[in-house]
């Protein structure tokens, strides 16, 4: 059995930005290489400090970011923040990550304002603070190389506050609405507990919510909060450790599709294609029969939420739908590498799926085939049939 590195969110006093930084900063992540990415962002008016502070009776770390009072604060749209996190010298993997923190933020905001995502302003969670509290969050949980995350209930708090539009009862509507599925209860405080920048991170990486995993703890972090709370200590806790890795993961993707009747085929597949390439994990198409008995194509490409805009984009462009509809969907993948193999005409890339440690499903790359059998003049399926077989046996060049 595989072992997976694994971070347990013990939100016993809800959860915030700035809390989930700290916690990970004091769980272990380091704060210059942070602080570094946070500055290479290119906005300024702004500096980060990490602190040990004492909160009733425990040691935690405390994430702020100072701005300074003379700096202007914008109100952002989703493309300027967008555009921020991208030009950062980040980790690609940190940038994307981002980037749908923010999506998950925008999608809740417009279905609360009843505008588009595109349109939606970032008030409080655009400010500085929020974009710096979001990048920091995903770049310590990069550099924990944390690979699955569960979290506890969320306490929500209870009382009112104060939002751009007025006076709210808590949890704030954008709040409410990313915590849709998750469990939550009141928690006593009649204060905000959960905030929407927290509410996102925390929706973004739990895979499920509850008691803490079977797991091997190695470090222990504390983040803290600002307020001080009358009946508990005001911090995250997060537990860091190993734990057996599943059989196969399970992950969130969307499912984007339009139905085309209209079209000429032969421009079908340049579509999938360029869905390919605005990166979708896959697009295929599906006969259908349309209105009026009409036959179409239902063109369908699963992608995550930091390439949704693109994929939409090449969809517009690459084909003749006026609109597309859009879903979330849960699958259960294997752990999946490439490899190279042996075979008597040369190498040749193999995608691998490991299950539980083990090859289980081979994929040649049928284009590499392809190369080798026309230069050494034989069918390309003997030199697929080779390939495979030496990728299922596990006769990869490294080993």
């Amino acid at each position: 059995m595989t072992t997976m590195k694994t971070l347990y969110l013990d939100c016993f006093s809800g959860i915030s930005g700035d809390m989930s930084v700290g916690a990970l900063l004091d769980a272990g992540a380091d704060f210059a290489t942070i602080r570094d990415a946070l500055h290479s962002l290119g906005v300024a008016g702004f500096r980060v400090a990490a602190e040990k502070v004492n909160k009733s009776g425990i040691m935690a770390t405390q994430f702020r970011v100072i701005q300074d009072a003379h700096a202007e604060h914008p109100h952002r749209h989703l493309h300027h923040v967008t555009d921020i996190i991208m030009r950062g010298n980040l980790p690609p993997p940190v940038q994307q990550a981002a980037v749908a923190t923010f999506r998950i933020i925008a999608e809740a905001e417009a279905a609360v304002h009843g505008t588009t995502v595109d349109k939606v302003h970032f008030h409080e969670v655009g400010a500085l603070d929020s974009i710096v509290d979001i990048v920091a969050a995903q770049h310590a949980l990069h550099l924990l190389g944390i690979e699955a995350v569960y979290a506890s209930a969320l306490p929500v708090g209870g009382g009112t506050v104060k939002c751009a539009h007025g006076v709210f009862p808590v949890p704030a509507p954008a709040t409410a609405l990313i915590l849709k599925g998750k469990p939550t209860y009141g928690g006593g405080a009649q204060c905000e507990l959960v905030t929407p920048t927290g509410a996102a991170l925390v929706a973004q990486w739990a895979r499920s919510f509850g008691d803490a995993p079977l797991m091997r703890v190695e470090r222990v972090g504390y983040g803290a909060g600002t307020r001080d709370l009358p009946d508990r200590p005001n911090l995250l806790r997060v537990f860091v450790g190993e734990s057996d890795a599943p059989v196969a993961a399970r992950e969130s993707v969307l499912a984007v599709e339009a139905n085309i009747d209209d079209m000429n085929p032969e421009l079908l597949p340049p579509l999938i294609a360029a869905l390919m390439d605005a990166g979708a994990r896959d697009a295929f198409l599906t006969p259908v029969i349309a209105k009026k008995g009409r036959p179409a194509h239902c063109v369908t490409a699963l992608c995550d939420d930091a390439s949704l805009h693109r994929v939409a984009q090449a969809l517009f462009a690459h084909s003749t739908t006026l609109g597309l509809r859009m879903r979330r969907e849960e699958r259960i993948v294997l752990e999946r590498r490439w490899e190279r193999v042996r075979t008597p005409w040369g190498a040749v890339r193999a995608k691998i799926g490991v299950l539980d440690g083990a090859v289980r499903n081979a994929a040649p790359e049928f284009e590499d085939c392809r190369t080798l059998a026309e230069q050494a003049g034989v069918p390309v399926r003997v030199v697929y049939d080779a390939a495979l077989a030496a990728a299922i046996k596990g006769e990869f060049e490294h080993a």
